[in-house]
């Protein structure tokens, strides 16, 4: 029996060819949808992320501060550390806000993170910067830089939940 031979519709020899073909979908995407959703689970999930940065020095340079993320519904304080010791002359203070992703649970957002492909970017007092950590959690945060230095350099940032 071919898919031509089988009936167009149900009667007392068997199954309509809408039913057959169906089926054969169906067995086919099965695999594709469990894939997805297994890819879908391992990628994480999504979050936001706000934090101020302030950064002084003369010759050697020091800086920290605070910040939130917001993951599943709740807000989680940061604590910001880590930022791109060195020789340095100025103050400065900047906001950045932006997506953090591959995030698992909040906890994951802990750990130092090193800049990703192209980096960071300056232009007109602001900042781009794509980080990740070790955990794979990627950053991609933009902010205005105030006060005077040359600019602030999120390589080596250290995030830890508060």
């Amino acid at each position: 029996m071919t898919m031509t031979d089988l009936p167009d519709d149900n009667d007392e020899t068997g199954l309509s060819r809408r039913q057959v073909l169906g089926g054969v979908a169906t067995l086919l995407l099965a695999p594709l949808a469990v894939g997805a959703a297994e890819a879908s689970a391992a990628a994480g999930s999504s979050g936001r992320i706000a934090f101020r940065i302030t950064r002084a020095g003369f010759i050697l340079g020091m800086g920290g501060g605070t910040g939130t993320l917001t993951f599943n519904g709740k807000k989680y304080p940061l604590s910001i550390g880590g930022i791109s010791f060195g020789a340095t002359i100025g103050i400065a203070s900047a906001d950045f806000v932006g997506r953090v992703r591959h995030l698992r649970r909040a906890s994951d957002i802990a750990g130092t993170y090193s800049a990703v492909g192209a980096g960071l970017a300056a232009a007109g007092g602001g900042s781009v910067a794509r980080l990740r950590n070790s955990r794979g959690v990627e950053l991609e945060v933009s902010g205005k830089q105030v006060g005077f230095m040359a600019s602030i350099d999120l390589s080596g940032l250290r995030i830890r939940l508060t």
